[in-house]
């Protein structure tokens, strides 16, 4: 051992190829590592194909499960209506049950009093049992606050619903779990009269999604609203637990991701650990249904037997390695030859055989290089050190002037913040002289002709307001305005039509002959949250806006419901905003005119005042007559 040390010290060749293979190693090791993981990858994408076209087959069974239940119901309602007496109900009840062997119970429930015999309640129902099928009037019980009743009721359309069964005293469901497709009947008259509600117990669904697993130890499952489980091997966890019951947000992001996918109707694929174990999951929405359905493939059964590839990739790895590193110590002999001559002749001169002399090369081989241009990388170097030197020093100078500026513009912030809040206060004592003279103006017998003193008692108030206005669009944009702003309470319970209704009259009474529209899709008992004085501010500047700068000839105020915001849009018509100012119109101190009136503060301060109650103000790009502003604020 100590010789092979010994020559492998002594040897360059050696040396060098031990070292090419050290380089080599790495580079071998990683390409076959980067062929190992991306065959791995591989598998792992033709397992979700696999997955996805396994989850395809078995939707379209469920679907077509599902559609000949809905089916069987559809055509069978008009019947119900046209004969609405209790002995037809419940034989059409029987018959659609018997029609069909997927169907495990119909129900037929009426209104209170439609049958005055029987009272306030009346309700078939069919049931399917293991060989007979029975058909018997329900008991009286609150069934109109049932899930399968009064969703369709609500929703006005037949829908699918899932729910548990207490009592579960049919024997029919899976821990009492029944998946219902409720329908609501309505008679000649288009009265609602009652709901039928044909039942599928989610066992049987469970057996046809569980026919088929593409591997070993898969499984499906079914979520439906929040999350809540339908349908899983592990029946414990069925209609009172959800995806993200047993998940840390922390420690479990992936299903919390994989929970929220399915949850919001989405289809794909996601890798998620569950229970430990890292599996491919496949979900895709059931159609007509909040339901989502998800394969889970466990990665240890997908790459089972791509794991064998181990054993041969290491001797491959071996063998590999020992044919590098023949190859290397061959072609290194035959490349260091010249370098091992130079060396001899050297070692000559060393030993004092100074009349040896090593010719000067004309070569431009590694060598000749070496020799040649050892000064000149000297040199090279010296120069790149100074370059780098001067760098240094110049972002060193710039870090400095980037500092000043820095500072310059903090100074520059709060001199302008000062300068806001000075013209705001120079500005509220003349306001008040100019609004008292109006008022006395106005009440007091003068020597002026009544229109005449109306005319500039009409003027002096409206330039007071106007005064007013930019007094206060000042105050709000300095650091005062501001702060206020921030702690004014943001959760005050306003009526939004009463609120608009006052912002209105305020206008009209500026401009009495302005042809303003108002509509609302809201009742007058319809209530917000939000900071009353901000809120009436940006209502009035859009308003003042919209006259100021539309033709006068059309002005909508209108108040729509979304899903979870409320929309107050103020619209005119004329010449609009150009698009290319649309991107500055927000923007502090900036008119789209700098001969028109304002300051540049009505829009930057009415977006400010709405993003801080938690809403957003936009323009309406769709809208080409002139402009449309939209005020969005969240219902509650």
């Amino acid at each position: 051992m100590r010789k092979i040390v010994q020559y492998i010290r002594q040897s360059l060749s050696m040396k060098l190829s031990l070292g090419i293979l050290l380089m080599a190693m790495p580079i071998f090791l990683l390409s076959l590592s980067i062929l190992y993981f991306q065959s791995r990858n591989t598998v792992k994408v033709e397992a979700m194909e696999h997955a996805t076209s396994v989850l395809n087959t078995t939707m379209q069974r469920i679907c077509r499960f599902m559609n000949t239940i809905e089916t069987a119901t559809d055509i069978n309602d008009w019947e119900i209506t046209e004969n609405l007496q209790p002995d037809s109900l419940m034989a059409l009840s029987r018959y659609i049950v018997s029609l069909n062997g997927n169907i495990d119970g119909c129900s037929i429930s009426a209104e209170p009093n439609v049958f005055p015999k029987y009272g306030r309640y009346f309700s078939v129902y069919t049931v399917r049992e293991p060989d007979t099928i029975t058909t018997v009037i329900e008991q009286e019980y609150e069934y109109f606050q049932k899930i399968w009743y009064k969703t369709p009721r609500i929703l006005d359309k037949p829908c699918w619903v899932v729910y548990y069964d207490d009592a579960d005293s049919l024997e029919l469901t899976l821990d009492g779990m029944i998946a219902s497709y409720s329908k609501p009947l309505y008679n000649k008259e288009k009265q609602f009269v009652g709901v039928i509600s044909t039942d599928l117990a989610l066992l049987h669904l469970s057996r046809v999604i569980s026919e088929e697993k593409p591997y070993e130890g898969s499984y499906f499952m079914m979520t439906g609203e929040e999350g809540r489980y339908y349908v899983h091997p592990d029946t414990t966890l069925l209609f009172t637990h959800t995806i993200f019951g047993d998940a840390d947000p922390n420690k479990n992001a992936d299903v919390y991701a994989l929970g929220h996918e399915m949850t919001t109707g989405h289809e794909g694929s996601m890798s998620v650990v569950i229970n430990g174990e890292r599996c491919l999951v496949s979900f895709k929405p059931v159609p007509s249904t909040n339901w989502s359905l998800a394969l889970v493939c466990p990665e240890r059964s997908i790459l089972k037997s791509y794991n064998r590839l181990g054993f041969i990739i290491g001797p491959l790895t071996i063998i590999g390695l020992l044919l590098i590193l023949m190859f290397s110590i061959t072609t290194v002999r035959q490349t260091i030859r010249p370098i091992n001559k130079l060396a001899k002749k050297i070692q000559r001169i060393a030993e004092g055989h100074y009349d040896e002399s090593i010719k000067k090369t004309h070569y431009s081989d590694a060598l000749g290089r070496l020799q040649n241009s050892f000064a000149m990388m000297q040199e090279a170097l010296h120069l790149h050190v100074n370059n780098i030197q001067q760098m240094n020093d110049e972002a060193a100078r710039r870090n400095e002037e980037l500092k000043r500026t820095s500072e310059l513009a903090k100074e520059a912030a709060s001199q302008k913040s000062l300068f806001i809040q000075n013209v705001s206060h120079q500005v509220r004592t003349p306001l008040n002289i100019i609004m008292g003279f109006a008022q006395v103006l106005r009440e007091s017998k003068s020597l002026l002709p009544n229109d005449e003193a109306k005319s500039i008692t009409d003027m002096m108030k409206y330039n007071s307001m106007m005064l007013e206005r930019m007094s206060r669009m000042l105050f709000d944009s300095s650091a005062k305005g501001t702060t206020e702003e921030l702690y004014a309470d943001r959760n005050e319970e306003l009526y939004c039509n009463e609120i608009l209704r006052e912002c209105i009259s305020n206008i009209l009474k500026i401009y009495p002959d302005l042809p303003l529209t108002f509509e609302s899709e809201m009742p007058d008992d319809f209530c917000i949250h939000a900071t009353r004085l901000y809120l009436k501010r940006t209502i009035q500047e859009l308003l003042f806006n919209a006259v100021k700068y539309s033709d006068g000839k059309h002005f909508l105020v209108r108040v729509q419901e979304k899903i979870s915001t409320v929309c107050i849009i103020i619209e005119d018509t004329g010449p609009g905003i150009a698009e290319e100012q649309r991107e500055l119109m927000f923007q502090p101190f900036t008119k789209i005119n700098d001969l028109s009136e304002g300051l540049g503060l009505g829009l930057p301060l009415a977006k400010r005042h709405v993003r801080n109650m938690g809403g957003d103000l936009i323009l309406d790009t769709s809208y080409h007559e002139g402009c449309r502003f939209i005020i969005e604020l969240p219902k509650q």
